[in-house]
This record gives C-alpha cells, structure tokens and sequence, in this order.
C-alpha cells in the first residue's frame, strides 16, 4: 500500500500531466501575482520559505530561465519530495530544505548564498496536508490531534489540548482563534478530556455552542487557534520579517501570503515601520530614534484573489498577498 506522500507524488504528477497550461487548477493560490511581484529573472536568486508542493517555486524556476536558482524549504517532509518530483525538470537549479523558514540565514550560508532577489512566503496549509487524516488539521476528516507541521517534532495538538488548565486553554483560543466562546468551549474540552481524535474534538465544541452557529463551522476559530499554537506560527512570522529583508539584495522583493487577520497584521505593520525613517511619536519636534527606511511598500492595502480564482479555489477567499523591496543603498 503506498504511504501518504507516495500517493500524493501520483496525484500531483497526475495533475501536472492532464493540466500543463499556467491556468491549471492545481496552481496555488495568487500565483500570476507573485510571479508578476517578483519578477524572476535570469540569473537571479529566490527563496520560497514555505515551498509546500512547489506551485509558486516552478513558476519562478520557469520565469527565471535559463539560469536563475531557487532554495526552497518548509518543516513538511511529505510536502519537500512532492516539490521534488514536480521540480526534477529543473534539476541542478533547485535545492531543497527541511527546515523552518526562521532559520532561512543558514540554509543560504550552508549553499554559499549571500543574499537573493526575491522571497515568497505562504502562511496557509496546503491542500495536501488538509486533506491527510493522519495530519489532523481539518475537522472534515477522522484522524489523530496532530496538527504539526514536522510531525516528528514538538508537542502535538492532543498533548496540548489534554495537559492544558482550563484558563491556559480559553486564552489560547481566543488569542489565535478569536473566538468570542472560547471559554464555554475550553470548559466542554476539559470536561470531555481525553481528547485525542478530530471529529471528537469537533464534536465538543459543536456541543458547547449550540445554536449559536455561523456560516462556518463552529470548531473552525478553534482548530485554527490550535494549529497556530503547536506550532507558533505568530512568534515565527515575526521572527521570519526581519531575517528575510536581511537576506534581500538592494531591489529584492518580499512577498507574503497570509490567511487570516493575527498573520496579516504583523506583516503589515511591520512592513507599515520599516517603510519610515523616524518612528518617534508625532508631538516630538526633534527625532532622537535614529531610525531608517529599509523598506519601500509596493502594495498598501494587500492583494487578494479575483473572483474566478475564488471559484476554481475557495481556499484563495482568505488569502492576502503584501508586498514590500528592500530600499537601494
């Protein structure tokens, strides 16, 4: 029987054979727009941090011909020998990584990269990874409380859910969840506890929000605060910003992809500072900060998808794309 990365190797292979044209329903999310952001060129060089199945990272291997490189790294080991398979076409100039996109500065020095053109980060999960049980990141399917990206790393979603106080568990839903009956929910967790499947989970908070239903499931907020917590997506996006533009040459765009509002706005208020070259409050009459500009915005409200890509993807309803170019010397 083949293993999950096996069958999702066939898959996308498969995909990649019937859909060849650049409007093939398999592209992720905003892609005309990166590659237009970014501008591959020959011979440039380009990090995608988050590479998942390699759809943002072929288009810039392509767009970059016949001598631009990419590095591409992500905490997925299933999702590296997808993007491996679909980019063997670009052999010797592609390497992979199995890494966290905070430790981007090393994976460059460990190839002898000095900096890049351009940076493409994807804050989402991927399809692949929602729709392998064994992962437990969606509630749709019957699996394990997992939830990590390296799945071999790291307290899972079952550990946090089931050795959490109650107070620790409410906060951590509604920080990263936002969701206004986070404590009746965290109450019902621990009453129920053990908990340590995806539809039992779904299943207790359904329970303790009744009727109170929207137009999305109600374990939804939770699942996302959960996901956000194993695997400290916040800390590491803000750890992430600062070591990209570091890693950028003069000119070289950042682009970021995020899905909801908590990922969004650290970009864009990072983004919003570096753009500045004094940060003092406005009733100072003297700058005593000594801050500069590293940053140009190339977009101030962020891009998102038109409506027939909402409808070939519903996952690119939520999508924001921001833009920034380390300013020249």
């Amino acid at each position: 029987m083949r293993n999950a990365s096996s069958i999702w190797i066939f898959l996308y292979n498969q995909m990649d054979m019937i859909n060849a044209k650049p409007q093939a329903p398999h592209l992720p999310v905003l892609y005309h727009e990166i590659i237009t952001a970014l501008h591959p060129t020959s011979p440039g060089k380009y990090l995608d941090a988050t590479i998942g199945a390699g759809g943002h990272a072929r288009g810039i291997l392509e767009a970059s011909s016949p001598r631009g490189e990419l590095l591409g790294m992500d905490l997925d080991k299933q999702a590296l020998a997808i993007a491996d398979q679909r980019l063997k076409h670009y052999n010797g100039r592609y390497t992979l990584v199995q890494s966290s996109y905070t430790r981007l500065l090393d994976a460059m020095q460990d190839i002898g990269w000095e900096e890049v053109n351009g940076i493409i980060i994807d804050l989402g999960l991927s399809s692949m990874q929602l729709d392998t049980p064994e992962r437990g990141f969606s509630f749709r399917l019957e699996g394990p409380l997992d939830m990590r990206f390296d799945p071999e790393r790291g307290l899972s979603a079952a550990d946090l859910i089931n050795q959490s106080s109650e107070k620790d568990l409410a906060d951590i839903i509604w920080r990263y969840g936002e969701e206004k009956q986070s404590r009746r929910i965290a109450r019902a967790i621990i009453t129920a506890r053990p908990v340590n499947t995806t539809s039992r989970l779904a299943e207790i908070i359904a329970g303790a929000i009744k009727g109170q239903r929207g137009k999305t499931h109600p374990a939804t907020r939770t699942f996302q605060a959960l996901r956000i917590a194993v695997n400290q997506e916040l800390q590491a996006v803000e750890a992430f910003l600062p070591l990209a533009v570091a890693a950028l040459a003069p000119g070289g765009r950042l682009a970021v992809i995020s899905f909801h509002s908590l990922e969004d706005r650290i970009v864009k208020q990072y983004f919003a500072q570096e753009s500045k070259d004094c940060l003092c409050p406005p009733e100072q009459p003297v700058c005593t900060c000594d801050h500069k500009a590293i940053l140009e915005r190339i977009t101030k409200r962020p891009i998102v998808a038109d409506e027939t890509e909402i409808i070939e993807n519903p996952r690119a309803r939520s999508a924001r794309l921001r833009i920034a170019a380390k300013k020249m010397a």
